[in-house]
């Protein structure tokens, strides 16, 4: 209340300060000649100040109020841009094993805030951390269940480093989860990608330590990069780095623009992988292959694609060793509702394991930064062995974004 009576206050005081130094001018009709007094022949111009003096009062008074106010920011460059994305939610998992326990929980999924630092208008320097739960098995570990912080994003990255195509630097997007989440799956607050969750490939996550040169054209965009293959989540070892790519044809000319679902119409085409070779976590050789489509006009979206991954790891069964397809859609039947599904398919070469993944739900858009969705994901696991991984998942998101 007291910064927003000052601020208040400011306003009112710099009107006053700037017609307190007004004079009123006047002009002879016949010669044109300027006088500071009425007189015969003389038409008044108005009030007027001195620009010199109303800046420099008006500087003074500003260095008062802003001493009051206790508010300072600094910067090394001109513009400075914030933003948070939320999902919190309510989260209830019925699983079908006897000896697992069912679990009713409130969550914060994630919490992500962002800066970036731009000291032109294409070129800037970006940092995103990332709140999680930390939940590994450990012996005396005492920061089982804490909450964390983690580092998501820091890079830097340059535009028209090479035509039409710009560079991120230091810990970087990888090529295909951040498109597919801003084209292809809209729902990362309920569930990871086909490629990134457990429930399905689970082959890479979203960033890593590398270097991700990416191209936009109307119709052709790409990203090709190195990375440490284990990512953001682990650590690096050994020599090897992965090679990554993502290909797309734009067929409707949308490539250089950041699309919205419910105003844009796109139909994308792409072919994206990695190549690793080297010691990375035991690795002798990893190679991902994908064919992924979108189409989205305002009323619905629907994707898909297939994907395979050749994980070896010192000839032991590596789950993510395997190929399968999505598919998923949503329609969006009157303003601000929306219906969505998900459907995974993943085969493990060598494990005998057969997943499927099935996500469902109803969305409804609050506003421009507050979406809310129910939804319900089941889960299955053919196996060769006894183990009963099958579960029922029934979840209410806020996906809050600023």
């Amino acid at each position: 209340m007291k910064k927003a009576l000052l601020s208040v206050a400011a306003v009112a005081a710099l009107s006053t300060a700037a017609s307190a130094a007004a004079i009123t001018l006047y002009q002879d009709t016949a010669t044109g000649a300027i006088y500071t007094k009425p007189g015969a022949g003389r038409v008044e111009l108005g009030d007027f100040v001195s620009a010199k003096e109303q800046y420099v009062e008006k500087q003074s008074m500003l260095s008062k109020i802003n001493k009051k106010l206790g508010v300072k920011v600094k910067s090394g460059v001109p513009v400075l841009k914030f933003s948070g994305t939320h999902y919190l939610g309510y989260h209830y998992t019925d699983y079908d094993a006897d000896l697992k326990a069912d679990v009713s929980k409130f969550e914060t999924r994630r919490n992500y805030f962002q800066a970036k630092a731009y000291w032109n208008k294409h070129d800037y320097a970006r940092i995103t951390l990332d709140t999680f739960q930390h939940t590994a098995v450990a012996g005396n570990d005492n920061s089982i269940g804490s909450w964390e912080v983690r580092l998501k994003y820091a890079y830097l990255y340059l535009s028209d480093v090479l035509p039409y195509t710009g560079v991120e630097f230091g810990q970087v997007h990888r090529p295909w989860i951040d498109y597919e989440e801003h084209n292809g799956w809209l729902y990362r607050s309920i569930s990871e990608t086909f490629v990134e969750t457990h429930n399905a490939a689970h082959a890479i996550n979203s960033s890593a330590p590398g270097v991700n040169f990416k191209t936009k054209t109307d119709y052709f965009t790409s990203e090709i990069g190195l990375f440490n293959d284990a990512g953001y989540h682990g650590v690096k070892t050994g020599t090897g780095q992965s090679f990554e790519w993502r290909l797309t044809y734009n067929a409707l000319g949308t490539g250089k623009h950041h699309v919205h679902a419910t105003e844009d119409e796109w139909l994308n085409i792409s072919f994206y992988g990695r190549y690793l070779t080297g010691t990375d976590a035991g690795r002798n050789k990893d190679t991902m292959t994908g064919i992924h489509a979108v189409y989205n006009q305002p009323m619905f979206l629907i994707a898909g694609h297939w994907m395979k991954n050749q994980a070896e790891k010192n000839h032991v069964t590596d789950s993510r060793d395997g190929d399968g397809w999505s598919v998923n859609g949503e329609f969006r039947p009157v303003d601000k509702w929306s219906i969505l599904a998900r459907y995974d398919k993943w085969n493990v070469t060598d494990g005998d394991i057969d997943k499927k993944n099935l996500i469902y739900g109803v969305a409804y858009t609050y506003n421009k930064n507050v979406k809310f969705i129910a939804n319900g994901i089941s889960y299955s696991e053919d196996r060769h062995d006894t183990t009963n991984n099958d579960k029922n998942d029934y979840m209410l998101t806020a996906e809050v974004k600023w």
